[in-house]
């Protein structure tokens, strides 16, 4: 069994529920080996994501773990069953693996639900506009640096097209559409890409304006990223040292209904497109 020394957090994943199934029924690292015919440093390893686990093994100890949900189950065999590297690999030398996660998240995802109160979504912002963003950062970029962090952010678009691209639906907060990172003339290119973007079929774009009033327990950006079952939905949210990852059950049910209250204060789609061409049309030249 390969060893594996910097799991993804899709490797991880996969040994997290592993684990999940391991507990439910009740049984311990010492107690799952027996069961499972092996010793417990390849099941505590395989939790961990350290060792690469077959999808014909998941289907195995899930038997034994007594799982009755298949299509769970089957999530997990085809989680197992990835052996490729995806193109966010390449950027490994220079951006932090939790940018890397963010974009192996975004690529396997069914469907994608964000709120934003800062900036706009990483996968509706143009190459101006986020470079715009990144001058902002502390310390500053070198300019090689720059040129990578621009690279990975303009390719993690590419979910949106082609065939199983995500459903996704993008709250973006009024603040947003106002803040003119670069310049007014950059703002406004950015918010007719936004306008662009909103056109494909797999996109929505809703505008919470500043009259919603307040909304509950969002205190930074934040997406809900749907799995191809439930249990394997993840919520990412912003910090100031990166992209953090949620996948407790019970918290992923608060943010779903969290994501629903904002959602029924939001602008419906086509109002949002008139509320977005308003801003533009009044920022200066």
């Amino acid at each position: 069994m390969a060893s594996r020394k910097a799991p993804t957090a899709r490797q991880r994943r996969l040994g997290t529920e592993l684990r999940r199934l391991r507990e439910r029924t009740g049984l311990s690292l010492t107690a799952a080996a027996a069961v499972l015919g092996t010793d417990r440093t390849t099941v505590s390893n395989s939790e961990a994501g350290r060792f690469g686990v077959s999808a014909q093994r998941v289907r195995t100890w899930a038997g034994h773990y007594e799982c009755p949900d298949t299509a769970y189950v089957d999530a997990l065999a085809d989680m197992a069953e990835e052996r490729t590297n995806g193109w966010w690999e390449d950027y490994r030398a220079d951006l932090s693996s939790s940018a890397l996660d963010l974009a192996e998240l975004e690529h396997h995802a069914v469907g994608i639900r964000s709120v934003q109160i800062m900036y706009m979504p990483g996968l509706l912002q143009n190459e101006y506009y986020a470079r715009a963003v990144f001058a902002e950062v502390v310390p500053p970029l070198s300019p090689e640096r720059l040129r990578r962090q621009l690279s990975h952010r303009l390719r993690r678009r590419d979910v949106l097209d082609g065939e199983g691209a995500p459903a996704c639906t993008f709250l973006i907060h009024e603040a947003v559409l106002r803040m003119t990172y670069g310049g007014s003339g950059v703002a406004r290119g950015q918010l007719g890409h936004l306008l662009t973007e909103s056109g494909r079929d797999n996109v929505t774009v809703r505008v919470i304006p500043f009259s919603a009033g307040g909304f509950p327990e969002i205190g930074s950006s934040t997406q809900y990223v749907y799995g191809p079952v439930p249990q394997l939905d993840t919520v990412q949210t912003d910090t100031a040292t990166g992209p953090a990852f949620i996948d407790a059950e019970t918290r992923l049910v608060n943010y779903r209904a969290v994501l629903d209250r904002i959602e029924s204060r939001a602008l419906d789609p086509e109002s949002s497109q008139d509320f977005i061409r308003g801003i533009a049309e009044s920022m200066k030249e």
